[in-house]
């Protein structure tokens, strides 16, 4: 005899049943593209009523602008530059956590970035951005420019794109080349730009 799923508390702080909906989202992001995700699937995987999802969300967009912005606090606060020892290695630990918390979770992050994406909006589009920010922000700190150049700020900002841009393609090429050949050669591209950007802007 096979027994039944576990059916969701009927009491829970409307927190935790947000929290509830937004985990439920996530974990159906994992098995096909946010855009296929609809409102019944989540309340099915949740175990709850139409109606209580409508308490929460006015709708499947804004679930998913809350299950994405999850995952983009979650890079957030995770990726972080200690400050110990050298810089190529605190990016590589970095660029770990990065593509740790990207790929379990990578068909929400590639429909974030996906140009085009059914899912990219304004509020998604500031969700990025909040990413992009956070880098060029950890990288100014650990490098010391207070006051960074303009080419020195175009300099982060392009290796922050290079990033999103090459895990992007990553992922959608099945994850080509190995993870580790990946990550080494994101930080052997920073100090490249680096260096042609110190030779114009010492």
């Amino acid at each position: 005899m096979t027994s039944s799923p576990a059916r969701s508390p009927r009491r829970m702080t409307p927190q935790a049943r947000r929290a509830q909906l937004v985990s439920a989202a996530l974990d159906l992001y994992g098995r096909q593209a946010p855009e296929d995700v609809a409102v019944e699937d989540v309340t099915r995987a949740a175990d709850v009523s139409r109606a209580l999802f409508y308490r929460y969300f006015s709708g499947v967009e804004e679930l998913q602008v809350a299950a994405l912005g999850s995952v983009v606090d979650e890079l957030v606060s995770r990726v972080a530059l200690s400050g110990d020892g050298p810089l190529d290695a605190q990016l590589a630990t970095v660029l770990d956590v990065f593509l740790d918390v990207v790929e379990r979770h990578a068909r929400a992050y590639v429909a974030l970035l996906r140009s085009g994406s059914v899912v990219s909006t304004g509020a998604t589009d500031t969700l990025v951005d909040s990413v992009r920010d956070h880098m060029v922000e950890l990288l100014c700190a650990r490098g010391g420019l207070g006051e960074p150049t303009p080419l020195q700020l175009m300099t982060l900002r392009g290796w922050v794109a290079l990033v999103e841009g090459s895990v992007l393609a990553w992922l959608e090429a099945g994850r080509a080349p190995d993870r580790a050949e990946l990550r080494d050669w994101l930080v052997e591209q920073l100090f490249a730009m680096l260096e042609v950007t110190v030779r114009r802007s010492p």
